[in-house]
């Protein structure tokens, strides 16, 4: 038989995929790549979907530790929002996820991989390019997108081959992982309509504020309140936990997709935001003026790039160098008060900050030059200025004479 590897996440398209290629004579091998969304009971649910199926073998792959270790510390470090907003929950999780099915293709000599993607979304652009370059040799098969089914074909599809799951389509989709959670629904598809409170997976249940402390360590997180020395996947999990059910990190996002179609989801992540606005402050403290310009510019493109697909493109270990080096000093304590629906970076604390009163005070006094020292900087500084002026009021005069 044909050995296939199918990317299986339980649902309904992958559902259907399994059973599909099985008629279609395919050995298929199912596997449920774990990112830090699933519990463990939902592994488990997974798995014995998968088995009812009566697929060949079923496998599970936790890279939670691996997804952190080369993709998110590095939407901390370069401070990665998507159009000021989104901190590309789903799009670096796909990466990854695709990454894995590919690796496991090689490692049991497949020659076909599978995936659910339909025809009208990013992840079957970044699931494709991953594979086309990770294992070349390897056919690309993608049942939904190929046949244009819809989901009322696919359920019919399943009832009459004796697949007895439910799979009435919920109101509103979720995709949960370790950098947060999207949320697509009748709202999303629209320009204007915002999501009911009823739609976000976390609900408000704290209402008292709450101050914490985020404990740094070049750039990762690493400690919150008095636990220190945790593991930077522990952290994001405990972060989130406290967190979300203050209502805080729902938006919605607005941007262009891979296909060249604009796109509207939202998404609640709580421990993602807050940590990159901690982290940011914290490196307006230690980072220099130059620094802070160029990983603004190369952080901007990393996080595009990555969105579309292209994590395995050479020049994203290149602003990744660039960033590990910027971290140096990227230690110490932020404070952080939460609040239902908001929260407030409210200081930093710690041995690198260049904000020091050692060498004057901003508005106040300095240390470390005189009021002559000034009047000559600002001589010099702009002087190509004054020229500029000088030169074209003079000319402009004489114009205006004749």
């Amino acid at each position: 038989m044909k050995k296939i590897v199918l990317a299986y996440s339980g649902g309904l398209d992958t559902t259907y995929c399994a059973v599909h290629l099985s008629q279609a004579g395919y050995e298929v091998h199912a596997v449920t790549i774990q990112t830090g969304g699933f519990s463990n009971e939902e592994l488990q649910e997974i798995e014995n979907r998968a088995h009812a199926l009566g697929i060949a073998s079923f496998k599970l792959i936790d890279v939670t530790q691996h997804y952190y270790d080369s993709c998110i510390k590095y939407l901390v470090f370069g401070n990665v929002l998507k159009n000021n907003v989104y901190p590309l929950s789903v799009s670096a999780e796909r990466m990854v996820q695709a990454m894995a099915i590919a690796d496991y293709a090689k490692l049991i000599g497949a020659d076909y991989v599978a995936h659910g993607s339909t025809g009208a979304g990013n992840d079957q652009v970044r699931f494709d390019m991953v594979f086309q370059a990770l294992i070349p040799g390897v056919t690309i098969i993608t049942p939904i997108r190929e046949q244009k089914l819809s989901r009322e074909e696919e359920i019919s599809f399943l009832k009459a081959n004796g697949v007895a799951f439910n799979f009435e389509k919920a109101q509103y989709s979720i995709n949960k992982g370790l950098w947060g959670t999207s949320v697509g629904g009748k709202e999303t598809l629209t320009s204007h309509q915002y999501l009911p409170e009823a739609a976000w997976p976390t609900q408000v249940t704290e209402q008292a504020p709450r101050d914490i402390v985020l404990h740094f360590e070049k750039g990762e997180l690493c400690g919150i309140d008095d636990e220190l020395n945790m593991y930077p996947v522990t952290a994001i999990q405990q972060l989130q936990s406290i967190a979300q059910p203050y209502g805080i990190g729902r938006d919605i996002h607005v941007g262009d997709t891979i296909i060249g179609i604009k796109g509207r989801v939202g998404f609640e992540a709580a421990a993602p935001i807050i940590i990159i606005k901690a982290h940011h402050l914290l490196e307006k403290h230690t980072l220099t003026k130059w620094q802070l310009y160029w990983k603004e510019q190369l952080s901007g493109w990393y996080g595009n790039w990555l969105h579309e697909g292209m994590m395995l493109d050479p020049t994203m270990r290149n602003i990744e160098c660039f960033l590990d080096d910027t971290q140096k000093n990227v230690t110490g304590k932020v404070f952080v008060t939460l609040q239902p629906y908001h929260f407030t970076v409210t200081g930093v604390n710690t041995a690198h900050d260049l904000m020091n009163n050692k060498f004057g005070a901003y508005g106040e006094m300095n240390n470390s030059w005189s009021g002559d020292d000034v009047k000559g900087f600002a001589k010099i500084f702009g002087n190509q200025v004054s020229i500029y002026h000088a030169v074209n009021n003079s000319l402009n005069e004489v114009s205006n004479e004749q």
